[in-house]
């Protein structure tokens, strides 16, 4: 085992965070270091993400990012700091052209569920925008169908990424198996968010956001993405 697989499975990142002085509330949530942040938005776990400025990794990347590290110098604090043994000591992980074995099924589930956790860290980025950019200004107002959606979903995203952040490995697998085609569809709505400004959201109750529901009836003006949220990066 080298240096980085033995630090990655002897601490977790709220280990290293609380013992380099970074206090974590009972829920798990810490004032990021890494931008001017007055209210926790750091979820500290196995892992680490921020809501804010959407910093994203394992212990490693914390320490590294933390104590301005390369990745190798922040595992050898690391190994110091919590007396963590390895084999290869003092020698460079192996050269690229030495590894040329295929992914294990365990890796092809962790970069399955690095890529579901991205994704939804991005899609609540949305839906916090659109919940406040989108939010109806007079009582009368129709309410928009991006304001109805952060509604509806905030919550659901939020308890999905708690659960591929710091849930057990059976909780974590349950939520790649069960949302797989909807993280495709997220995916590929931010894509295009990102790209012409439009979500291209089907939902479930068969509304299109082109003001038009499966039904043919009218359910407001404008296409979804008029009068607020206008193009912008996620």
């Amino acid at each position: 085992m080298n240096i980085f697989e033995a630090v990655k499975q002897s601490v977790t990142t709220r280990q290293a965070a609380e013992s380099y002085g970074i206090r974590v509330n009972k829920k798990g949530m810490a004032v990021c270091p890494f931008h001017r942040d007055k209210n926790p938005s750091m979820k500290v776990d196995r892992r680490f993400h921020c809501f804010g400025c959407q910093a994203d990794g394992d212990v490693i990347d914390f320490t590294a990012h933390l104590y301005n590290l390369k990745p190798k110098e922040a595992a050898e604090k690391l190994a110091r700091d919590f007396s963590i043994h390895y084999e290869n000591m003092g020698h460079s992980p192996p050269q690229r052209k030495q590894i040329k074995r295929q992914l294990t099924q365990e890796q092809r589930y962790l970069q399955a569920e690095n890529r579901y956790f991205r994704a939804l860290a991005d899609y609540l980025h949305l839906l916090k925008q659109w919940k406040e950019e989108c939010a109806p200004k007079q009582v009368e107002d129709v309410w928009h169908p991006l304001f109805m959606e952060a509604l509806e979903k905030i919550s659901e995203t939020e308890y999905l990424l708690d659960t591929l952040l710091s849930g057990t490995l059976e909780e974590r697998v349950a939520v790649v198996v069960a949302h797989g085609k909807e993280v495709t569809a997220i995916e590929q709505r931010i894509s295009d968010f990102i790209t012409t400004g439009t979500t291209g959201i089907v939902r479930s109750n068969g509304y299109n956001g082109n003001g038009v529901d499966s039904r043919g009836n009218q359910r407001t003006t404008g296409n979804d993405t008029e009068g607020c949220c206008e193009k912008q990066s996620a």
